[in-house]
């Protein structure tokens, strides 16, 4: 009779190793967020300045070194910046950071090192009981007074012999004039300067980040347009632009509008001068 182990006490320590070289088979939350820039064109400035994370902190994260995020709370948001700035879901990272960091976080007081996305303040609704009550007394007020007006008018057509009318006048609506913004006149173009580079840039079929950067490379615009809204940049010589999804945006140089097939969520990188587009 064998004293030694049985294969099902040993099974235990065989699923540990299984389980251990499965986390060391998975790529950590800092080569995928680097992976995931590199793929998508962007270096470590673009990132840092559409998400306000400071570049050594990027460099950090993506060394798997977390320190200087300030804490668990701080760490989880910029993990979950950087995931969206670079078109990742960041609910599995943040997973894997639970996993290799003891799971939820405990409270952490605010530090001026954690700069993450932007908050805006909560809008309040409008208030939809008192509108509805000042607008059925409107609309009683108004019934009203329209019946006392057809009243006193069908006694004097009566008084007259004539009869009241049964049609009221058509009541005559003003369209509303389009956008001047939407498209450049014929009057813009020809009123582009001459001696200067213009760049106007459209958000017409989604929202888009946008970097724009005169001749001396200093930043003239870093932010998000959302659809519908618009920009115009000029510079005596050039200017630079980085369009985080170009497929989203209209470019408009000089007065001309540039025929791109840019394809959705692309990155792009350009510079135009004062004699863009070419003829021809």
């Amino acid at each position: 009779m064998s004293i030694g182990n049985s294969p099902e006490d040993e099974r235990p320590f065989e699923n540990e190793h299984v389980e251990a070289d499965r986390e060391e088979a998975r790529p950590s939350i800092g080569h995928v967020l680097q992976q995931a820039r590199i793929a998508a064109g962007l270096t470590v400035d673009d990132v840092s300045s559409a998400t306000r994370v400071r570049m050594n902190i990027v460099h950090a994260i993506e060394a798997d070194d977390f320190a200087p995020c300030g804490g668990d709370v701080y760490a989880r948001g910029h993990i979950r910046t950087l995931a969206k700035a670079v078109h990742l879901d960041p609910e599995p990272l943040l997973a894997q950071y639970g996993d290799e960091h003891g799971g939820r976080p405990a409270p952490t007081p605010a530090a001026p090192l954690f700069e993450a996305e932007r908050i805006r303040p909560e809008r309040r609704g409008p208030n939809w009981t008192a509108a509805m009550v000042a607008a059925i007394v409107a609309v009683i007020g108004f019934v009203g007074f329209t019946m006392f007006q057809g009243g006193d008018a069908n006694e004097a057509n009566v008084a007259e012999g004539s009869t009241p009318s049964d049609s009221a006048s058509p009541t005559t609506k003003t369209k509303k004039p389009a956008d001047p913004e939407s498209e450049p006149s014929d009057s813009a173009i020809a009123a582009a300067p001459q001696d200067k580079v213009t760049v106007r840039v459209a958000a017409a079929d989604g929202r888009s980040w946008i970097a724009a950067k005169d001749h001396n490379g200093r930043m003239i615009f870093d932010g998000v347009l959302k659809q519908g809204d618009t920009k115009t940049f000029q510079d005596s010589s050039k200017v630079h632009l980085v369009l985080g999804d170009a497929g989203a945006i209209d470019l408009f140089v000089n007065g001309k509008k540039i025929e791109e097939d840019f394809q959705p969520g692309s990155v792009e990188r350009l510079t135009y001068t004062k004699g863009d587009p070419q003829a021809g």
